[in-house]
């Protein structure tokens, strides 16, 4: 069977290179077009952008024509899902027969009322279950009792139980980068991602994982095994001789000692096979007391060059209160010290605009960060994802406007907060760098960056235009050259 994925986002660079690197690519359809291509099933990719305007229509024919789906496959997170609800819309009106399905966070956690414009949705994992739904659709079936799926038949819906979160990730074939290939900006030397694991043993408020974790029954956080990702890693930079740099995509890479020091222990042998060792880099979270010292020894052997740490709010009190993080500014201190003592560049992940944070709290994520200076970093600025503990903090407190804007998520102020109006946080956002490095790096540069984020802005609010007049300009180029 044919089947054809679509995937969104909103800042894209072109409508038909809407990815500046191969680390943008989505795992989860990944990961299930691999196991049906696995199983003789044929998939594609549509990447859309809700900017693209009647552009994305366009598309969507094309390769409907071309492709001949049987069925469509979409993703979406919060802030991506009404602008899927209207392709959804408009394949139904022009391509009444295709079966379609989502899935993804929002509608994991969100499902009622899903169905009003897709005929199945699915809960959780996906691959076995979406292996499932189209066997039964091949043999011609009505697809029926497949679990982590709902499934709508004429006016009712079928709610299917949840299967077991998959404890052995070995067993799912390597995710498909082939369908990214043609959506990708970048040359052959940018950094790909592979994917160590699956959830998060932290419950930290503004995020999914508290909520997703409680979808069904078995462990929730999952390691794949060190030789299945050395293996990934080999068949990666077969493809991809060009590599340099590879981001080692998981919630903390240091939750599991043994597995952390195993799997450098066999990058760092691997490296000394090759005549250019990669370099790798990979997200941490800081945890009181944690061995740190040897952690960080094996990253230095393994060749990585950085290490992300999640700050988020210099404000200890905000972490602990309203972010569920409990660690103290002297354990993120004593991380960045060590990090540095063994060669690593660090990286802080900071953000601003949390219920009830106020204007002297984000001071506080100044002041760290002024303290640490880490190599790279940057702030986002908090969006309140259905489904979290702070969304719902921020429905009651009556934080929440109707309907909540979408664009430019987590760059752009939501929240109008009693002691840190949506003015000073977009304020913060912006001076961010400028404020913590304005003693410390040269001012032309930190200037030349503020105007860059002006002028991104602005060509974000005219891309639409800008996309129309180009995609037209390119088929009256087509015409003219039949014509001739």
């Amino acid at each position: 069977m044919n089947i054809l994925f679509i995937y969104s986002l909103y800042n894209i660079a072109s409508p038909d290179k809407p990815l500046e690197s191969p680390e943008l690519m989505q795992f989860g359809i990944s990961y299930i077009s691999s196991l049906l291509k696995k199983n003789n099933h044929n998939t594609q990719l549509l990447v859309l952008s809700r900017i693209s305007g009647k552009i994305n229509e366009a598309i969507i024919d094309e390769r409907i024509k071309t492709f001949c789906p049987k069925m469509i496959c979409f993703t979406a997170v919060s802030t991506e899902y009404p602008f899927i609800v209207t392709l959804a819309k408009y394949i139904r009106k022009c391509y009444p027969d295709l079966y379609l399905v989502v899935g993804g966070g929002h509608v994991s956690l969100n499902p009622e009322g899903t169905l009003d414009n897709f005929d199945a949705l699915c809960i959780g994992e996906g691959e076995f279950p979406m292996l499932e739904l189209v066997t039964q659709l091949e043999k011609g079936k009505t697809p029926s009792a497949i679990a982590n799926l709902w499934i709508k038949h004429s006016d009712k819906i079928e709610r299917n139980m949840s299967r077991p979160f998959m404890q052995n990730l070995d067993a799912l074939p390597f995710p498909d980068r082939e369908m990214w290939q043609e959506w990708i900006k970048a040359g052959a030397t940018a950094r790909h991602a592979i994917l160590l694991g699956r959830g998060c043993p932290y419950n930290c408020s503004y995020c999914s994982n508290h909520a997703l974790r409680k979808l069904t029954t078995g462990t929730y956080t999952r390691y794949r095994s060190p030789d299945n990702i050395l293996w990934e890693i080999k068949e990666l930079i077969s493809e991809f001789p060009e590599q340099k740099e590879i981001y080692l995509e998981v919630e903390t890479i240091g939750q599991v000692k043994n597995w952390t020091l195993e799997l450098c222990a066999k990058l760092t042998a691997f490296n000394k096979t090759r005549p250019e060792p990669l370099s790798f880099g990979a997200n941490l979270r800081v945890a009181p007391n944690s061995d740190l010292e040897s952690i960080f020894n094996a990253f230095k052997q393994a060749n990585f060059r950085f290490v992300n740490i999640g700050l988020e709010s210099g404000s200890e009190k905000v972490r602990r209160e309203i972010l569920r993080r409990n660690y103290s500014n002297e354990d993120i201190i004593r991380a960045v010290k060590l990090a540095r003592k063994h060669g690593l560049a660090v990286t802080f992940l900071n953000m601003v605009g949390f219920p009830g944070e106020t204007l002297a709290d984000f001071q506080e994520t100044i002041r760290m960060n002024q303290l640490c200076l880490p190599d790279e970093g940057g702030v986002s600025i908090f969006y309140p994802y259905p489904g979290t503990s702070l969304y719902e903090l921020c429905k009651q407190k009556g934080l929440l406007e109707k309907p909540v804007d979408t664009d430019r998520e987590r760059d752009k102020a939501i929240l109008d907060l009693p002691g840190f109006s949506k003015r000073q946080i977009q304020a913060a956002h912006f001076w961010f760098d400028y404020n913590v490095y304005k003693e410390h790096r040269p001012l032309i540069s930190l200037l030349r960056k503020l105007l860059i984020q002006s002028l991104i802005s602005l060509k974000i609010k005219y891309k639409p235009l800008f996309f129309y007049i180009n995609y037209n300009l390119k088929l009256l180029s087509k015409t003219w050259f039949c014509y001739k």
